[in-house]
């Protein structure tokens, strides 16, 4: 068939990266039409995509069920990322329409911002330099002690997916003790990879010196960890989240540090992003008279980029866009 008789399919990408719509051009301007919207809310989508063949999602645009039941022929919803929460996956199955995620993007970029936020925050390095640039005492390694070597403390996991496996890894490099909770992990990747495997969340709690989240946000992991448990941590712990914002209540993380229950927390996700000027932590986080103004790091979720993942990224939707197209045998479907 000459591409002038060809059916012409139609590829809808919700928002903007930085050469998504020349790499898609290029890989699929053969065989479809690529419209790329600027879209950041749901809204801005009527009209636009609902004679689409496939529809890659950027960023944290929800497509939920109001939408998804008014396309007409799309053959799946590629999400431009490893999370998925933001498209209603139990209405996409009904529908017959396959979503897909990339998961493998950032693994190597988030495992290393989990241990670069605990050793910042282990180590002290954030607290001395916001506590000395403030000019709050002497020039001397006593402030914020004790301190305590990272060897043989427990760096607890909760999801051992690819990213919290490469932050095991990581951090068994560091002669900590990783033990993980995941009760949708199949037995013997403990084994396999020397890890300690953990049977309820409340017991990694209780022996935790560092506690890192890698799981993804269910009806289960919603607020998972609260004020109640943090308070099962162990006094002086902390709490590093680069997974997903609404897992952590972080309304208890000011109070948390103040009483000394967490030493520290490094968070790369919140659940409003932007923030609001008035949460809580973001308060405190910015107020030098806080305990938690020298002891949070805090980051506007950029664990998961570099210019290498960024691209890899867009390739990759890309990729299982054109399978999606001519009928090719489709990966990471998460519904």
């Amino acid at each position: 068939m000459t591409s002038k008789n060809r059916h012409r399919f139609k590829v809808v990408i919700t928002g903007t990266l930085t050469k998504m719509q020349s790499i898609a051009r290029q890989v699929l301007g053969e065989y479809a039409n690529v419209v790329v919207l600027d879209g950041t809310r749901e809204e801005e989508l009527t009209g636009h995509i609902e004679d689409a063949d496939a529809i890659m999602v950027v960023h944290d645009l929800s497509l939920s069920r109001k939408t998804i039941e008014k396309l007409d022929r799309c053959k799946a919803i590629i999400c431009c990322s490893v999370g998925f929460n933001n498209v209603d996956i139990t209405c996409a199955r009904k529908r017959q329409i396959p979503v897909i995620n990339i998961p493998d993007y950032g693994t190597e970029e988030v495992a290393n911002s989990a241990i670069g936020l605990m050793l910042t925050l282990t180590r002290g390095i954030s607290f001395l330099n916001s506590f000395l640039r403030g000019n709050n005492g002497p020039w001397s390694f006593q402030h914020g002690t004790p301190r305590f070597r990272l060897r043989d403390r427990v760096f607890g996991i909760v999801g051992l997916g690819r990213i919290g496996t490469a932050t095991a890894l990581r951090a068994q490099h560091l002669g900590m003790k990783v033990a993980f909770y995941d009760p949708y992990k199949k037995d013997g990747f403990d084994k396999a990879l020397g890890l300690t495997r953990i049977e309820t969340l409340s017991e990694l709690l209780e022996k935790s010196f560092v506690l890192s989240l890698h799981c993804p946000l269910t009806s289960e992991t919603t607020k998972m960890i609260n004020s109640s448990a943090i308070s099962n941590m162990p006094k002086g712990s902390y709490l590093i989240n680069t997974a997903r914002g609404p897992i952590v209540e972080t309304n208890a993380i000011p109070n948390a540090i103040s009483s000394g229950q967490l030493a520290g927390a490094g968070i790369d996700v919140l659940e409003n992003e932007p923030p609001d000027p008035t949460d809580p932590l973001i308060r405190a986080w910015r107020d030098p008279n806080h305990p938690a103004h020298h002891r949070t790091v805090i980051n506007s979720h950029t664990a998961f980029y570099c210019e290498e993942g960024l691209l890899e990224i867009q390739t990759k939707a890309i990729e299982a866009c054109r399978r999606v197209l001519f009928g090719l045998p489709l990966r990471n479907i998460v519904n």
